[in-house]
């Protein structure tokens, strides 16, 4: 598994109309536009697809879209998480994971439970999911950090689990992953300004809001910097002005900004998030003109 999920993965956005309904068409574009970006692998229904607004039925068929536009072209990385165990088992029970490689689940919110009560929720959640999973830590929106001994106890525990998405960006929390981890385990950055950093002490990747805008340019850097990260650090350093713009009001609402203004899309989110301020959408502009 390890070796068609490294790499670059793009965290996917899910395109809306104007009246907020999935724009199926402009979905498609970006992922044509992804793929033909050399991307390594595709990841739906994470945060960046907004995933919290979607009701059920709109998950299921947005990915369903998804698989039928991939064709078996990139390996498939599906999320499922949330605050609620059993529901998130109930989900997967239901669901079609046929062409699907992994799925990525993210650490629950709101609810903040302790290092034990983790361990407990994604055990239960490999016992019942048939396909492999990508854990996803990502403490500034859960509200609660799982902890380097925590992954290792899970990827110790159970060969469902092949890596993690570590957005924590508690650099030494990530060496003590690579370090200790089984072999083959994968860790993959969830952001996109440690893409290099992370790949210089042995990760594996990204799962990426950048590469949806700048597919190209993203496997670029990540790969190089997995081959040599100190060769590959002025293309990190390259970015990272617009890294800044598209992550200032939040994600998705910057990189949805980066592709409208690519053409690729409307620049429309569902409530509670909105569309970047006229200032910060300038920015972007002016800083992609320079790209």
């Amino acid at each position: 598994m390890e070796n068609i999920l490294k790499g670059t993965g793009p965290a996917l956005v899910t395109p809306f109309k104007k009246d907020l309904s999935v724009d199926y068409d402009a979905l498609e574009k970006v992922l044509e536009y992804v793929i033909q970006g050399g991307v390594d692998f595709l990841v739906a229904l994470g945060t960046t697809a907004e995933t919290a607004t979607l009701s059920h039925e709109e998950r299921h068929e947005v990915y369903r879209y998804i698989k039928k536009v991939n064709n078996k072209r990139l390996p498939l990385v599906v999320g499922f998480g949330g605050n609620n165990t059993a529901e998130i088992i109930d989900h997967i029970k239901k669901a079609d994971f046929e062409d699907v490689n992994a799925i990525l689940s993210v650490v629950p919110y709101y609810n903040k439970p302790n290092q034990e009560g983790l361990y407990r929720h994604f055990m239960a959640i490999a016992e019942a999911c048939p396909v492999p999973i990508i854990l996803y830590n990502v403490p500034s929106r859960t509200g609660v950090n799982m902890t380097a001994e925590t992954t290792l106890r899970l990827a110790k525990a159970s060969d469902k689990f092949i890596g993690i998405k570590e957005a924590s960006g508690d650099i030494e929390q990530v060496k003590t992953i690579i370090k200790n981890a089984p072999k083959d385990f994968l860790v993959l950055s969830g952001e996109d300004g440690l893409i290099n950093e992370i790949a210089s002490h042995g990760g594996h990747g990204v799962i990426s809001v950048l590469a949806n805008a700048f597919p190209k340019r993203t496997v670029e850097l990540t790969n190089k910097s997995i081959e040599d990260a100190q060769a590959a650090k002025s293309l990190q350093d390259d970015f990272a002005e617009l890294i800044k713009l598209l992550f200032i009001e939040g994600n998705p609402a910057g990189v949805k900004a980066a592709l409208t203004q690519k053409g690729l899309i409307e620049n429309v989110l569902r409530l509670p998030l909105c569309p970047v301020s006229d200032d910060t959408y300038q920015k972007i502009s002016l800083v992609m003109d320079e790209q």
